[in-house]
């Protein structure tokens, strides 16, 4: 894990670098966190877009 604030990806992103902050924050791999993130989304009925939606609100950009 990296020191700092965690925050959205201004580089790392597709749509709002929610998942690339995560990722750089972590130290993972955005594009397996964007997978795992979409897989779990359509599995339990779109919660996740609703849990995407309020992190773009509350997160801050890099």
């Amino acid at each position: 894990m990296t020191q700092g604030r965690l925050t959205r990806s201004r580089y790392n992103k597709w749509i709002a670098g929610i998942c690339g902050g995560i990722a750089d924050y972590f130290g993972w791999n955005a594009e397996l966190l964007r997978l795992c993130w979409v897989v779990l989304t359509v599995s339990t009925a779109f919660c996740g877009g609703i849990i995407y939606l309020v992190l773009w609100l509350i997160m801050p950009q890099d």
